[in-house]
């Protein structure tokens, strides 16, 4: 089941087409990765899903229904473009926000308390933002995008000015929260993310979705039939007419093998001629990184386009 569709949305501004015929289905409680390069249409989309702005055509639908006004309150939305008010203090800000997106002042400090817990800082609770670092202003304007237990969550480049530690945080929440059912909506440039956090993609390329899927499948679709073999040996010398050796690294008493494959060689029938010729410690196919789906995509498309 689809939380979130939207169906062949466009947008221009002026001579810009921002979104050319945009079409993603989001599932149900999982994470979706909304991935592009720098103007591509994720930001407009994202506008329009909240309803900032509005697409010149096409639809949104919300569990298969049209979009209406009372769905933003379902919607927890963190800017790339953050905006938290310097001189206020932090509680303050966070009760103002959750107050904003409906919650009574009772129940909004109930969990402002239960976050603020969570997330080790309720001693900032009378700091003014301006006093806190740009990692914990990031923390404090997470809270409020999901203080008042939105059913969508959209995340714009969330991890941007988090340290590793704190980055880990965050991607826990994440994974938490889709694991009581949460849509997450994830727009960032952080491959090693998306490979760690998103059930499935969209990427936007010059205003068109280019890709669109489940993460292993299309990483597997992307796949260059290399394989890596580690082995007790000095050293590897098979030849075959169906693979070719591209690297040999040799590690104390083993030896890493990258071994690309031609396509109709099937990957046992590799596997059983090293294995009938060498002692194998561990062998694996090696998938592209989203990384290097990325901009294989991206290149593709745009070598297409011109």
């Amino acid at each position: 089941m689809y939380y979130l569709e939207t169906k062949d949305i466009v947008k221009q501004y002026a001579e810009h087409l921002a979104l050319n015929g945009v079409s993603i289905a989001v599932p149900q409680g999982s994470v979706f990765g909304l991935l592009g390069p720098n103007g591509a249409g994720k930001t407009t989309l994202i506008r329009i899903i909240t309803r900032i702005i509005a697409p010149d055509s096409g639809v949104i639908l919300v569990n298969g229904r049209p979009f209406s006004g009372q769905d933003v309150y379902r919607i927890g939305y963190l800017p790339e473009e953050r905006g938290l008010y310097k001189k206020m203090k932090v509680g303050d800000q966070v009760m103002y926000l959750a107050q904003l997106r409906g919650m009574s002042r009772k129940n909004a400090q109930t969990e402002l308390t239960k976050w603020f817990r969570q997330f080790n800082i309720t001693n900032w609770y009378n700091r003014k933002v301006e006093e806190l670092s740009k990692g914990m202003q990031q923390k404090v304007q997470f809270i409020a995008t999901v203080i008042h237990n939105p059913e969508l969550i959209i995340l714009d480049e969330p991890f941007s000015g988090f340290d590793p530690l704190n980055a880990d945080i965050i991607k826990n929440e994440i994974l938490r929260l889709k694991n009581e059912g949460k849509t997450v909506l994830l727009s960032t440039h952080d491959m090693e993310s998306v490979e760690e956090l998103c059930d499935n993609i969209a990427l936007i390329n010059q205003s068109k979705v280019v890709l669109h899927g489940n993460v292993f499948e299309i990483r597997n679709a992307y796949r260059q039939h290399v394989l890596r073999f580690r082995l007790f040996s000095d050293d590897f010398e098979m030849e075959n007419e169906s693979f070719t050796v591209l690297s040999k690294e040799k590690k104390h008493e083993y030896i890493d093998v990258r071994i690309q494959k031609k396509v109709e060689m099937e990957n046992t029938e590799l596997i059983k001629l090293i294995l009938n010729t060498y002692p194998v410690i561990s062998f694996e196919e090696e998938l592209p990184t989203m990384r290097e789906v990325f901009v294989s995509a991206v290149t593709s498309q745009s070598i297409k386009d011109n």
